[in-house]
């Protein structure tokens, strides 16, 4: 299988590959030990412009674009290399940029936390890892957003770490006081800010669950080929050819929706009439093929599947986790069940990538629920 949409740059492909591949053995114990961000590997990003990648020239950034940055994405989630690539890029610096405070310092690795009216934000990714995290407030109908360090961030929220079976980090965040110099917009403009990142982040999830699919039939398709059992290669045996073709045939199709929903970002920068059915679309396919994906890739694999000395679980696990963050598959299941109900001609235009007419389904909410 390839990771590769048809509209990748190959060139940068193989710059992204020969930085981030290497040997997947010095990282099969994160699912015990936790992710830590990689300063090195983050500083050699930084220095060639990845790490603040779809932010403008003007503002420190590289300019890329959707196509660029979901390119970016796939390959360090085929390389289980975890970075907070689209917290910080996708989110974070789009955020500030939005509400007119682009980052001094765009390099910096940031997240964002989405904080409810009663003060707490739920599932934020890379929480106490990060040095800066972005805070966006909903209040009496306003929406606050200020950038607050480390230090600053203890001495106004209460955070609390939220298991994950990668391994990567996640949290919980309860302020204590108001969000300090807060920049407040106004419930329309928050509204919209809200829900354009909800999109951003529910796509740059699908994308990485995609490559993680991919990965692990690779991996599949490798074992079945040199294990042998009872004289013969797994590969031949009837069983496992339909486990191994279930699986790619899933994890294509997640990979088509995905593909398809990156092309439309790159034209419209998910502003376009069809931009939430099309993430809607990828997140359900990427989200329902992670259980075909991951349940018949272990099985491939037998009980050396299971162990923390196989490769297999950093991206297995991985797709488990990021399809529960930026909405669940049920969420966005739901979502697009209430856009086709719309009426008669919902349903087409959903299957064709086409705007619903009429569709007012509530995009699910930013957070990582069970």
């Amino acid at each position: 299988m390839t990771t590769d949409p048809i509209t990748a740059d190959p060139d940068l492909r193989k710059v992204l590959r020969d930085i981030l591949d290497g040997d997947l053995h010095g990282r099969l114990d994160q699912s015990t030990t936790g992710v830590t961000l990689d300063v090195a590997l983050w500083e050699q990003l930084s220095e060639l412009g990845f790490t603040a990648f779809t932010a403008p020239e003007a503002h420190g950034g590289a300019g890329a674009g959707w196509l660029e940055a979901a390119a970016l994405l796939g390959e360090s989630a085929a390389a289980a290399r975890h970075l907070p690539l689209a917290e910080s890029d996708l989110l974070a610096h789009w955020l500030l940029r939005e509400v007119g405070l682009p980052p001094a310092d765009p390099m910096t690795a940031r997240t964002v936390a989405i904080v409810e009216p009663n003060g707490t934000a739920v599932g934020v990714p890379w929480l106490g890892r990060l040095p800066v995290v972005i805070a966006a407030r909903r209040q009496d109908g306003t929406l606050a957003v200020a950038e607050l360090t480390a230090d600053e961030l203890a001495d106004h929220a209460m955070m609390t770490a939220v298991p994950t079976l990668s391994g990567q980090p996640l949290g919980d965040l309860t302020f204590t006081t108001d969000v300090p110099e807060a920049t407040v917009l106004d419930a329309g403009t928050g509204g919209t800010l809200l829900d354009q990142l909800a999109l951003r982040g529910a796509l740059a999830r699908a994308v990485q669950i995609a490559a993680s699919l991919d990965k692990a039939v690779d991996l599949c398709v490798e074992h079945a080929s040199v294990r042998a059992q009872f004289g013969r290669p797994l590969a031949k045996f009837q069983a496992v050819q339909q486990l191994v073709a279930d699986a790619a045939a899933e994890a294509a199709l997640a990979r088509a929706a995905v593909d398809a929903a990156v092309l439309d970002a790159a034209a419209t920068d998910l502003i376009g009439p069809a931009s939430a059915t099309l993430v809607a679309a990828a997140r359900s396919c990427a989200g329902h093929a992670t259980s075909v994906v991951v349940r018949n890739a272990h099985q491939v694999h037998g009980a050396i599947g299971t162990t923390q000395e196989h490769p297999l679980q950093l991206f297995t696990q991985a797709a488990l986790d990021w399809r529960g963050e930026f909405g669940t598959t049920r969420s966005w299941d739901r979502f697009l069940g209430e856009a086709v109900r719309t009426g008669p001609a919902a349903l087409w235009n959903a299957v064709v990538g086409a705007p619903i007419p009429d569709a007012t389904a509530v995009l699910p909410g930013i957070g990582r629920r069970r």
